[in-house]
């Protein structure tokens, strides 16, 4: 469970020395709390400056009075295709000082840290804190380790600091964080250092808490600089979720070992490695970052948005051998050697939405996976696969409609791998809102993952394992279409990701017809060409020849039933709200053309009718919209107001604007796609506030919804979407030959279009 609160003891202090007397002393906190209160609170926030390109920021301090600036850079090493540091529990905080006057000075920066979040799981007491050291390769680490014993989940912390010839390390054992903190405080102002008392800290009583604190000294020359530098580590080798069975090992124990001792070597590896990291962030981040014809905003929503990779509840764990079902593994030739090489990865729909790996959602998220770490997302569709292949007959009553069904029917997708409060990967669809078995997009939506993840890693025995997967997954899907057009059939009620806005309204004429919507019959349509393409890659000319009349058929129904002449109706229902603009009724086409497929020889859905579509989108959902700056709402009646049939129908989901912006660059739509997504990003990061907590979903009237949201890493969809136009241009004949991005995953040079930012509004 998130706390979105502040823990008041964790925290950075300096102390400014001139001549042996302490001269400035200050918390670099804007906080005045009712805790601490001996301690100097309340820094200007005028005098500070944050900036942010995860996993990297930097913090500035201009100390007012003190010709002094610090600038703390923070380090966390989220590293594309490294698969060991970046599972390491560890954060690195960098402080440059630079003197800008004329007299020499002392400075000291005191990180302090309490021992736990001073919620329930402190209260019974026991913890407690030591000092250590660790001398490795000529480098000497210092710092606190913080033991936090409580079960199920053990950990240590380490606040540790590295010992140099120009520094002085000096650490508090243990104080009261609910206190005064006079102690503490006086303790700094003497002499710029702390007492250092050797052994352990007594453990904490019952319902009192305990905290720490690690200085660093360095001597600052007139008008020079130097360097201190910090980091934090978090060992918790094992894990047990809510439901207490199943007893889980991370995946940086692989390296670190699995005893819960590993805090020290964690905090000597991180102070030694920082720097070379810092260097393979800045060769990944660089070459968009120097790229003038793409907008700051977008740099910045690129970069920033994977905060949720690590911060979306996320688990990275082994795989034990004997969890994995030999009757299954069997028809997988990789499944056994992807998930023990790379582990098992999980993430949350969202912070307040607790499910792991929500497919429907992850569709749109997975692009960030697939592009930067394509192991995970090719060992989290093996495990998609496996949950797919088993059932769970339980039944249970199901909140929407009040009907009892199993938890898990054979050869469906599930909607998700588990609530961290139970047991996932054993016990999957935590998701009790409907039932899931009926759900329309999630068979689609693998099918489409698995053909775009070939496509992008070229890894063939990973299609040929998911083929028979898919195989199952569309014959359980072929029961939606009832009347054999080629199309499948919504089912009147919310049976897809927008999980609020009914998909089809019931027939109000006697006679049955058929219940079409844009964006499941576009997404089915998509999923069928696929197979095809599977199909003639795996051998199998029958099941080719099968999908290629399902496909005939069905893109004939599409455009009659739907195509009205500037966009695909949002359903085919009598329903007043059924000619309703959706933002989303490209995202068949979306994926096809993420995956090399959707034009020419295999064009599902008319390029001209696609090109429409988007700019009545466009006009409509966008411009139309709270004036053109909040992003493109779901639906949009052709009237030019809002469709406010449902709960979702006039919210703007965060992550399928970036998807319909990625879908606009694929169509040559540049202007559009990034005047669309900026309107979000504007939105989120600066009106309303939320950096580092994007929600999935918001109104015009500053109403929001599910804070820390996974669907919109669905950005990454618009860089993979300008690499490939990129490697359009640089394959033309005589064109100058490009960095090689037809893989989709390099990290070299991703050169936007000019137009991009600067389109005049003639050409609209």
């Amino acid at each position: 469970m998130y706390q979105h609160r502040t823990v008041i003891a964790d925290q950075f202090t300096v102390c400014l020395r001139r001549e042996g007397k302490t001269v400035y002393q200050q918390v670099l906190s804007v906080e005045r709390p009712s805790v601490l209160r001996s301690w100097n609170w309340g820094l200007c926030g005028y005098f500070a400056f944050y900036h942010a390109l995860y996993p990297r920021a930097w913090t500035v301090y201009q100390l007012p009075g003190q010709n002094v600036t610090l600038t703390c850079r923070q380090i966390t090493p989220i590293l594309p295709h490294d698969y060991q540091d970046s599972s390491l529990p560890v954060g690195v905080f960098v402080w440059d000082v630079e003197n800008e006057g004329d007299e020499a000075l002392d400075v000291s920066i005191m990180f302090s840290m309490r021992n736990g979040l001073g919620v329930g799981d402190d209260a019974p007491g026991g913890l407690w804190n030591e000092p250590f050291c660790l001398e490795r390769d000529g480098e000497t680490v210092q710092g606190l380790l913080l033991h936090h014993p409580t079960p199920p989940n053990p950990y240590t912390m380490a606040v540790a600091a590295r010992l140099t010839a120009d520094t002085t390390v000096t650490h508090i054992t243990a104080f009261d964080p609910d206190s005064t903190g006079q102690q503490v405080w006086q303790d700094l102002l003497q002499d710029g250092q702390l007492d250092s008392p050797a052994g352990q800290s007594t453990p904490s009583q019952k319902g009192v808490g305990i905290a720490g604190a690690v200085c660093v000294t360095g001597k600052l020359p007139p008008r020079g600089q130097c360097r201190l530098e910090f980091s934090l580590a978090w060992d918790m080798p094992r894990i047990m979720f809510g439901a207490k069975g199943q007893v889980y090992y991370r995946r940086y124990t692989r390296f670190f070992g699995r005893d819960g001792n590993a805090a020290p070597a964690l905090s000597h590896y991180a102070l030694c490695r920082y720097i070379d990291w810092e260097e393979k962030i800045s060769a990944w981040q660089s070459p968009v970052l120097d790229d003038r014809s793409l907008p700051a905003w977008y740099k910045s929503a690129l970069f920033n948005e994977l905060y949720f990779l690590a911060d979306g509840g996320t688990v990275w764990l082994e795989v034990p051998e004997d969890s994995l079902p030999d009757e299954l593994v069997g028809s997988m030739c990789q499944l056994r050697p992807i998930l023990q090489e790379y582990g098992r990865f999980g993430y949350l729909e969202g912070q307040e939405y607790r499910m792991y790996n929500t497919y429907d959602v992850h569709f749109y998220a997975s692009f960030a996976l697939i592009m930067l770490w394509p192991k995970l997302e090719l060992s989290l569709q093996y495990d998609m696969a496996l949950a797919t292949l088993r059932e769970d007959l339980t039944r249970r009553q199901y909140l929407m409609s009040g009907v009892m069904a199993p938890v898990k029917r054979r050869n469906v997708i599930p909607h998700d791998i588990g609530d961290p409060d139970d047991e996932p990967w054993l016990r999957v669809n935590a998701y009790v809102v409907h039932d899931t078995a009926d759900w329309k997009d999630l068979n689609l939506k693998f099918v489409l993952q698995v053909y775009r993840d070939y496509h992008l890693t070229g890894d063939q025995s990973f299609l040929r394992d998911m083929w028979p997967v898919c195989l199952a997954v569309m014959e359980s899907e072929m029961k939606f279409d009832k009347d054999q057009d080629g199309l499948i059939e919504n089912g009147g009620y919310a049976d897809q990701t927008y999980d609020g806005w009914i998909t089809t309204g019931p027939s109000l004429t006697p006679k049955p017809m058929s219940l079409i919507s844009a964006y499941c019959g576009g997404l089915w349509l998509a999923a069928v060409a696929v197979m095809v393409q599977m199909a003639v890659l795996c051998g199998a000319k029958d099941i080719q020849d099968k999908f290629s009349s399902i496909l005939r058929r069905g893109q004939e129904a599409y455009e009659r039933l739907l195509w009205n002449g500037r966009y695909y109706n949002y359903d085919c229902s009598p329903q007043p709200q059924s000619c309703s603009i959706m933002s989303d009724q490209c995202a068949g086409q979306w994926f096809l053309k993420a995956s090399g497929l959707g034009e020419g020889d295999t064009e599902v859905f008319p390029t001209q009718h696609v090109v429409c579509a988007l700019q009545t989108i466009f006009e409509f959902n966008v411009r139309a919209f709270a004036g053109g700056a909040m992003g493109a709402v779901n639906g949009m009646q052709p009237h030019g107001v809002p469709d406010r049939s449902s709960v979702q129908s006039d919210e703007v989901w965060v992550g399928v604007v970036y998807g319909l912006a990625a879908t606009m660059i694929q169509e040559g739509l540049t202007w559009e796609g990034f005047q669309t997504a900026e309107g979000c990003y504007r939105t989120v990061w600066e009106r309303l506030g939320l950096a580092f907590q994007t929600p999935e979903a918001y109104c015009q009237q500053r109403v929001f919804r599910s804070l820390a949201y996974m669907r919109p890493l669905s950005i990454w969809a618009m860089q993979l979407a300008l690499q490939q136009q990129q490697h359009k241009k640089a394959s033309k004949p005589g064109a100058q030959q490009g960095t090689g991005l037809g893989t989709g995953l390099s990290t070299g040079p991703n050169l936007g279009p000019k137009e991009a930012t600067a389109k005049p509004k003639e050409a609209l």
